[in-house]
């Protein structure tokens, strides 16, 4: 049996907005949401959180664990492949998953989908992205279409924008290129809220809309099975 570890990097300070991770979202701190999530993937033999200041242990719901990392880690010009690298060092796995507290409405389901077709069909890692397919531009010219045979959006090559949510790798992606993602990834289509990535007050005003939304939803949909 393959080895398969999940954590979340997570630090007290932010620079745009300020204590992020722990700020009030929909009635509870915002990094509770993706240590639940970790609770729900199923195939994970360890899960972890990899922070600095052991106060994060207050926190942690059962099932996962907290992993003290160095405080330079912490540092503002720090890496994100500097702290997998750190991480990696600590803990043994054959495959890692590494997910994120700013992203509150990633599913388990989502990641539990990439980790299947990292560990049952051969790819060497999976990671979260949405499709878009409009029209796009890079360095001064259109990417993906001509504008002298302008085709409807249906028709356009679609782009795909990695979301962060999370990637899956297994260890010898990261210890031989040093990359997150390999040279036969899977592309893990999400939706648009779990898209959503909470790094500014604007980002974080537009995920609580988006919430409100979510939870309308679910009510109505609840209200339907019981009527």
């Amino acid at each position: 049996m393959e080895k398969v570890v999940a954590f979340v990097p997570i630090k007290y300070h932010s620079q745009r907005l300020h204590g992020k991770n722990f700020l009030d979202f929909m009635g509870r701190p915002l990094c509770t949401y993706i240590f639940e999530t970790l609770t729900q993937i199923s195939g994970v033999d360890e899960r972890y959180v990899y922070c600095s200041n052991p106060d994060i242990k207050k926190y942690l719901p059962d099932g996962v664990r907290f992993k003290k990392r160095d405080e330079w880690l912490d540092g503002d010009e720090v890496k994100g492949l500097d702290i997998i690298e750190a991480f990696v060092a600590d803990v043994d796995a054959d495959v890692y998953i590494i997910t994120h507290a700013t992203q509150p409405f990633t599913k388990a389901s989502s990641i539990d989908h990439g980790l299947r077709k990292v560990l049952e069909d051969g790819y060497d890692s999976a990671f979260s992205c949405v499709e878009h397919q409009d029209y796009f531009w890079y360095q001064g010219k259109p990417l993906n279409y001509d504008m002298k045979d302008i085709v409807t959006t249906q028709q356009v090559d679609p782009l795909y924008m990695e979301t962060g949510a999370f990637f899956i790798f297994r260890k010898e992606v990261f210890t031989k290129l040093h990359q997150r993602i390999g040279a036969n990834p899977y592309r893990c289509l999400v939706d648009r809220f779990e898209a959503i990535d909470i790094d500014t007050e604007e980002d974080f005003v537009f995920a609580e809309a988006a919430g409100d939304y979510l939870r309308k939803m679910e009510d109505s949909h609840e209200k339907g099975r019981y009527s």
